[in-house]
């Protein structure tokens, strides 16, 4: 699996734009704000329907325009396939493969493997639990058709229901509704938490391995999922915190307030760990993504790395481009000369200026 082109129209900052990439490691260069994370976001959309940066879809529209266009060319298994996302202002983006329109986004799911990984992510360990959920859910949905249907449909459950915990302080009569979206959301709730703690489980061996490797052998990384609620007694503690919720107008207890426990030597990096020990951490579980994706869908991930060489030391950078030197990667840079230092095998260069992407001569080695 690996993408061959991509076309954009009015995407971003770009008016138009043609790339081809090859099926080893692709760079895109050039200086800050010149639209390459705008590329690599184009690529991860076409893989799974949404941006990294933004849930308002207007927002990826050129200045000025109604309406956006993506063109993304994949090879998979001796087959071509053509991606087309047309992103319009007051309406809700089309999909189609191949010409075909499909009705929903779950229905890019099994397409493309994509995994992205950017300077924010390094705060995966040290920022809130927002991030290590988010952090689930990306990967899980990218391996789960079932996992990402449940996580829908749990969402759509949880923004009714706050919306009815709002308005019940007006309209008391309401709390009676509660019941049904209370049943949907421990329904979809139970079945998140399940598949959550079973994911947590078969990435452990491998996020502990990968970071051995990484501290030198000094530091063994221990994963805990920290669920916010037994799935068990979900429904009970979801009817004894009604008061609270509507007090407080939102749902208190779900899946949707999960953290995952980092610790080394029983101490909880999270909060105590160093920078380094955090960095590390982090780097740790995006590559054990790479693993766990080709092991449950069969095939090698794409990967997207948009400038994070900056932020990693040389021995982190070395692991990280050593990892990565048997599937097709995109990465954004300032410069090349990470790359011409280690003398590691770049494949195609582009530089990316205002808007528009040159070709360049592939990195003498």
């Amino acid at each position: 699996m690996y993408i061959q082109s991509i076309e954009l129209s009015n995407y971003r900052n770009y008016r138009s734009l043609e790339m081809e990439f090859d099926r080893g490691t692709n760079i895109l260069f050039g200086d800050n704000a010149q639209g390459k994370t705008n590329i690599l976001e184009s690529i991860y959309l076409s893989g799974t329907s949404r941006s990294h940066r933004t849930a308002r879809d207007r927002e990826l529209i050129r200045f000025g325009q109604e309406e956006a266009h993506i063109r993304t060319n994949v090879r998979k298994n001796d087959l071509s396939y053509c991606i087309d996302i047309h992103i319009r202002q007051a309406k809700s983006k089309g999909i189609a493969i191949n010409g075909v329109p499909v009705k929903k986004a779950s229905d890019l799911f099994g397409l493309l493997g994509i995994i992205f990984f950017s300077p924010e992510d390094l705060n995966i360990v040290k920022n809130g639990p927002v991030e290590r959920r988010h952090f689930i859910n990306a990967e899980l949905s990218q391996i789960d058709r079932i996992y990402l249907s449940d996580l829908s449909n749990y969402n759509k459950a949880l923004n009714q229901r706050n919306s009815l915990l709002k308005g019940i302080l007006d309209h008391p009569e309401l709390r009676e509704t509660l019941d049904v979206w209370d049943g949907q959301l421990v329904s979809y709730g139970k079945r998140l938490i399940a598949r959550r703690r079973e994911f947590i489980a078969d990435l452990i061996p491998i996020v502990r391995e990968i970071h051995r490797k990484l501290s030198g052998g000094i530091e063994d990384l221990l994963l805990a999922y920290e669920p916010n609620i037994d799935d068990t007694f979900f429904e009970d503690e979801l009817f004894r915190a009604r008061d609270r919720d509507m007090r407080m107008g939102t749902t208190t207890v779900g899946p949707h307030r999960d953290d995952l426990k980092l610790s080394i030597a029983s101490v909880d990096i999270r909060r105590f760990g160093s920078q380094g020990q955090q960095r590390t951490c982090a780097l740790s579980l995006k590559l054990a993504e790479i693993q766990m994706m080709e092991a449950k869908r069969g095939e090698k991930p794409i990967l997207l790395l948009d400038d994070v060489l900056s932020e990693l030391d040389s021995n982190r950078q070395n692991y990280l481009l050593e990892s990565i030197n048997d599937i097709q990667t995109i990465i954004s840079c300032t410069g090349l000369d990470e790359f011409v230092k280690n003398k590691f095998s770049v494949h195609r260069v582009y530089e990316i200026s205002n808007g528009q992407a040159f070709l360049r001569e592939k990195i003498a080695n």
